[in-house]
Formats: structure tokens, sequence, C-alpha cells
């Protein structure tokens, strides 16, 4: 693997870093304070910046880590993560990943942007670092204290090269402690030069280790060479850490998750009784120090500064804690040991868990995409083979004939293992979405939420991927026409902050997504004066509310006062609808007066294939979705009703339900068929309650291949798609929608006989 192949890996896994990022960060918006939350929002920008590092993406280290320095303030409670923080922190994913995708696609950054961000992260830092630390305190004081084993020394400053110095303070040690159990980690942790390549610091990664509980550290420094042959990129400092802490080894390996490939760590667990004479003298002495978390806080830089001198007494200090952490050392040598055995089944507990956990691989989707071809021209065949052996088979009890079933069985297996292949949750474009909210919030001065439910719904590739488009226009025009302003929000009694509602759920075998809002809703009596204005309808035409919401969607049509970045010029929900029609979708409006809005898209779930019903209406094949189907029934004539001049209706149970005659729809046929010598489709449509669709006749059910009409012909009202049957013929995927919208009154717009023959 060469090293584009390793970097074009690195931004696969920056996409999914930057979406927990965001992910985090809204649920921290939300009200959630979960620390496990903000662990994850820190090591989405600590592994964006270690992966930086890697490659020399120098102005993606640099601001990440100016992110990271303020996240970890907010990890370690001394930044409290408020709203105006959150916002701050909101702008800078944006920023983050501007600079990620500039470093993938070479494009560019505004640096006037990163760098004010830069600048609001850092006094965010600094300032609530500073307020969060306790006032220095006087030398009298620290004096009268007698509690107080050794003076206070003041915390040292980073210099302009990274160093910090640390000075240890060391409490009284008893020369014979009281017997204690002690659940104790012992961490081996010998940094490679990797680890400092790619932005980590073994300093951070001692003071989360100290967060776990009480801890002890001793550096190695003995492979330190003399200064003239010493080199820079060399890690020649190791550290031995003894740890008390309930966490236990899963605990401590956690810290150094993001760094084990680039350092050797040796981590035991112990719980031994700890007496105070029960050590050997014959031990090397480890010496113990105690961690103090303050003292390895980020700090302002600052020069000038001495470095503070122990005094004898902190000498003496050390000499004892070093001979009583000796007697510690021992015994902690020997619980290893006994310790062996447990530590053997817990490594082998976690490679079993890892090796049962679901495992990955990243496969480009273009070769999906031909695997998917493929199986639909095998369902295809299969379907022109079976066809050919029933057509010569009149028994059908050959061998061949059975083995054909068993290959229509595997073959639909087959078919619906690559569809789950391609199916992918929703997540990802809605949390896109979040992003256009607080934009387009930013540019017209309004306050709003957004919320989404039902991100992991799961849907074909190829929709999710012609989605953001079209939401991205709803979702400018719900907060941009949709909201009212804050102070006109709360002179009517509403909430200041505006709300816009993402959703999307599964329904009858397609995807449902809705986008509402609750602002001022469609002004109707603007938008019908709009389209007289505009000569799209007459002055005195008598529409439905249903009808001029529609109108929205006529390009050019905007009911914008004047043109703005946003709108004015009536490009957007004609594109929104263009976008849903292309993918075989719909969408419908409903509004109230100041309530709001809710805009629902229908979608199916897959652009490869369906299960549908094959029908014969004129001489002509259609086939219709199976989906949509409730029940079929033969029309009985004395559950036929007339009502008004050509309209009929179907009594079933009880109930009566509109019949439609798909052919005279169609225009297959300039009459209506009696009703006696066809077949009724019960029906539901999105908005359109049940129909019976009317047909000649019933072929079968079977799995079709989608083969889109626009991309082969052209939009056909009436008609999702087009596909190919066993005996080689082209049929009509029929758009039940679309016909059951006709038979309310809305004609179609075309005649579509001849594409229907041809």
């Amino acid at each position: 693997m060469d090293m584009n192949e390793i970097k074009e890996i690195f931004f696969q896994e920056c996409e999914e870093q930057l979406a927990e990022l965001e992910s985090g960060l809204l649920k921290l918006n939300d009200g959630d304070r979960d620390p496990e939350t903000v662990n994850a929002v820190f090591r989405a920008v600590h592994s964006i910046k270690g992966g930086a590092g890697a490659f020399g993406l120098d102005d993606l280290v640099s601001f990440a880590h100016v992110f990271e320095t303020t996240l970890d303030c907010v990890r370690s409670n001394k930044l409290e993560p408020t709203q105006d923080v959150l916002k701050v922190m909101l702008k800078s994913a944006d920023v983050l990943a501007d600079l990620t995708n500039a470093a993938r696609d070479g494009g560019s950054v505004d640096e006037a942007r990163s760098r004010t961000l830069i600048r609001e992260l850092e006094a965010l830092a600094h300032g609530e670092t500073h307020a969060a630390e306790p006032a220095a305190p006087k030398p009298v004081a620290a004096a009268s204290k007698p509690a107080e084993p050794a003076p206070v020394v003041a915390k040292p400053d980073v210099n302009d090269e990274g160093f910090q110095p640390i000075p240890f303070s060391f409490g009284d040690f008893d020369d014979e402690p009281a017997a204690q159990y002690v659940p104790t980690c012992q961490i081996v942790f010998r940094p490679n030069r990797e680890l400092y390549a790619k932005g980590n610091e073994a300093v951070l990664l001692l003071r989360d280790l100290s967060r776990l509980g009480e801890m002890s550290v001793y550096c190695d420094m003995d492979r330190l060479p003399p200064l003239d042959k010493m080199n820079p990129e060399e890690a020649y400092f190791s550290w031995k850490v003894s740890v008390t802490t309930d966490k236990g080894e899963d605990g401590v390996r956690s810290v150094f998750e993001f760094a084990e490939w680039d350092c050797e760590l040796d981590v035991r667990t112990i719980e031994e009784e700890i007496v105070g004479d029960a050590a050997d003298d014959d031990e090397p002495p480890m010496q113990a120090v105690p961690f103090d978390l303050s003292l390895l806080e980020d700090g302002p830089a600052a020069g000038g500064e001495e470095e503070p001198v122990a005094s004898e007494s902190d000498a003496a200090a050390a000499i004892a804690a070093a001979d009583t952490a000796s007697k510690v050392a021992q015994v902690a040598s020997r619980a290893a040991e006994n310790a062996k055995a447990a530590a053997a089944a817990a490594t082998a507990a976690q490679a079993n868990q890892a090796s049962a956990a679901g495992q990955t691989i990243r496969v480009d989707l273009d070769r999906v995409d031909r695997l998917i071809n493929l199986v639909g021209e095998l369902v295809i065949n299969q379907a022109m083979l079976s066809q050919s052996v029933v057509e010569n088979d009149n028994n059908g009890v050959s061998s061949i004939n059975m083995g054909l079933e068993e290959l229509q069985q595997l073959t639909r297996e087959i078919q619906d293992s690559v569809m789950a292949i391609r199916a992918q949750p929703v997540k990802p474009v809605f949390q896109r979405m979040a992003r256009t909210v607080r934009e387009i919030a930013d540019i017209t001065g309004k306050s709003v939420r957004l919320i989404t439910e039902g991100e992991n719904t799961e849907v074909d590739k190829t929709v999710i991927d012609k989605l953001a488009e079209p939401l991205t226009h709803m979702i400018r025009n719900a907060v941009d026409h949709g909201l009212e302003m804050p102070e006109k929000r709360e002179a009517l009694g509403k909430n200041p902050e505006g709300t816009v509602r993402l959703t999307a759920k599964h329904r009858s075998g397609r995807i449902v997504i809705e986008l509402a809002d609750d602002g001022a809703g469609i002004n109707r009596e603007k938008v019908r004066q709009k389209a007289i204005d505009n000569d799209l309808i007459a002055a005195d035409a008598n529409l439905s509310d249903e009808e001029i919401d529609n109108l929205i969607f006529h390009a050019g049509f905007s009911t914008a006062d004047k043109v703005s970045d946003l709108s004015g010029r009536g490009v957007g929900m004609d594109v929104v609808k263009r976008s849903i029609q292309a993918l075989g979708g719909r969408i419908s409006i409903s509004s109230k007066p100041g309530q709001g809005s809710v805009f629902t898209m229908s979608l199916p779930l897959t652009l490869a294939v369906l299960d549908g019903m094959v029908v014969t209406v004129a001489g002509q094949t259609l086939v219709v979705p199976l989906t949509a189907i409730v029940e079929t029934l033969q029309p009985e004539a004395s559950a036929i009703h007339s009502f008004g001049a050509s309209q009929r209706l179907i009594s079933i149970r009880n109930s009566f339900c509109p019949l439609v005659d798909v052919g005279r729809i169609l225009n297959f046929r300039s009459t209506q068929a009696n009703p006696m010598d066809g077949v009724a489709l019960l029906v539901e449509s999105e908005g359109g309650g049940q129909r019976a669709l009317m047909v000649d006749a019933i072929q079968g059910q079977r799995q079709v291949v989608i083969k889109s009409l626009e991309a082969n012909y052209t939009h056909v009202p009436g008609i999702a798609a087009a596909t190919i049957l066993g005996d080689g013929r082209v049929a009509l995927i029929l758009d039940v929608d679309a016909v059951v919208a006709a038979s309310r009154g809305q004609p179609l717009r075309q005649d579509i006989s001849l594409a229907a023959t041809g």
C-alpha cells in the first residue's frame, strides 16, 4: 500500500471523526453532560490532529491543537459548555471540516475566519482556565498552615519550545503504614519517535492517566545520550507508573488507545495486601512521586521565569519517599507474579470480545454499483430462463424446473444481500443539515434549533447521495421564509427560538422524510397574488388551499420582497420537486397559518429493484409496486355503485371506495371498461387515501429490476420507471400516487399511450 492510499484512508476516517465530533457537540448543545460524550468529542479532534501531523498538514494540525486545548478545558471541568461556548465550537467544527476538505481536494479556506475562531478558542481556554485556577496563597498564609509539609511551588509556564518544568511535592510516608487492600495497575510506558511525530504528547497521556486515581510515576532517563549526540526527533524517556484505580486494566489501556501503536506499553493489574515491612530490601528501588494533576495543565506562554529550585527539606523528603516506595515496589512485583493467570485470562477475554465485534471493510462505491448492475442482469436472465422453461414444459415437474426454482431463491438471496450492502443510515445527510441551519440562522439573525429524529433509518446509498440538495433548499426555505424573527415570535407568545424538525421513517416499503417548522406558515393570499402577477394562474381561478400551496414549486416563483444571498430568485423549491421526482418520489405540503408548515417527501428505499404485481391493462403490461397494494378482489355487480356523471364506487366490507379505471386515466382506451370484466387492486397512496385500481388481469407477482425512463427516454406522468420482463418485453412501472391524483381531478399533463406501446 503506497502513501496515497494510506492518506486516502486517513481522510475517510476523518469523515467519521468529523461526524462523531458534530454529533457530540449537538448532544452537548441539547444539554447532554455525559463525560463520555465530552471524551468522544475530544478524541475525534485528537485523532484528526494526530493523523494530520503524520502527513505534514500543518494548518490542520495547528487549528486542531487549539480546538483540542479548549475541549480539554471542558473535559477537565474548567470550562462550562454553555450555549455561547458551544456556538464557537460548532463553528470550529465547520472550519475543521473545511480544512480537512481543503487538505484532501486542494481547495482554499477562509483564513480570516480561521484566525478569528483560533482567537476565540484561545480566549475561552485562557479565560476560563484563569478563572478556574485558585489564587496563589500568600507566603504568610502558607506558613500558617501546619498541614502543609512542603512549600507551595508556583505553577511554571510553558516556554516557546513547548517544554514545561514540573516540580514534584512529596507527601509524608508512614514508616509502617496500616494494612489495606490496594487495587493497583503497574504501567511501563516507552514512547517511540512516531508518537511525537503524529502530534501526541506523553505529558497529556500521563495527565489523563492521573485522572483514574492516585498515581506515582518514575521517569527513566538511562537512554538519554550526551547533548552533542542527542537527536531531537528521537524518544529517550520512558515512564514507570503505578495507579491505584477501580477502572481496572481496561480503563488504563483506554488512555493509550490512540497511541498504543506508537509506544511499548505493559499494563499489569495487582491487588495485594500492603504491609509495612513486607518488602525485600534486595530489589532495586522505584522512586514514587505523588502526581499533582494541576502541574500538567496548560498555562499561558510566558518567559523570563526561573525554574524553581528544590530545597534541602525536599531532598530529604525525596529520600524518605524513595525508601518507602522501594518497599511497596517489592510487594507489587511479587503480587504481579501471582496475578499472571488472571491477567492472561483477561487478555484472552478481550481478544474474544474483539473478534466477536463487528468488523468492517472499506469498498469503493463503484465496485458496489457494478455488483448491483450484474445482480440486476442476473435477475433478468433468470426470469427469462424460467419463462422459457415454463413455455416448453407443460407438466411443470421436470428436474430443470425444480432447479430453476432453487436458482430463483438463491438469486433473491443474493439480491437482498447486495442491496443490504448499499443500505446506509440517513444520519450523515441530517448532520450536514445542522451546519446549514447554523449558517442560515447567522445570516438572517434568527435563533433556530434543529431537531432530528430517525437518523438511523436506512435507505439506498444512491438515494442518500441525492437527498442533500433538496434538503438544503428546504432548510433554507424553512428558516428564511417560515420562521419569524425572535422579536416577532416573542410578541406572538412563541418561543423566540424557532424549531425546525427533520424526521425520517419507513412506511409501506418507502422512506418518508418530513421537514416541519413552527413558523408563520404559508401566506396563501401573498402566494396567490404573486402567482397572478407572474401569470401562473388567472385572477378569477378557484384554487383549493393545497393547490395554492403547491404554487411555490413553480420555477421562478418566489415571495421574497427583494433578492438576497438566500432567496428571491425563485430557484429553490422547483429544484426540490424535480430532484424528488427524479428519485421516483413525491412531495406534499401541509401548512397552518401561524403554526407552521410540514413538507413531506416519500421516496423509494432503493432505485435498483422492487417487488411488483404484473398486470394487463388494455393490452399493455404494467407493474404495480407491491408495497402500495392492500388487497386484490373480483368485483361483483351488487358492489358497484354510480356516483355523479362518471364516478363509480365499489363497496368493500360496508365501506365505499372510489373505483379508478387505470386504462382510462392513462388514455389507453377512450371509454371506461366494465368493472365485472376485470380485477380491482385496493391501493393506499400518500395523502390520497385508498382507491380501487381496476385492471384487466393479473399475470403474477415478481421482483423486477428498475430502469430509469428519464435517463433513457423522458419523464412520463403516471409512470415511475420501466423494467424488462422475463420474455424480454419492456413493462412500465405504475406511479400509483400520480394515478390516484389524476382520479381526484388533476389530469396528467400528456398522453403517454405512445410511450406505453413503444
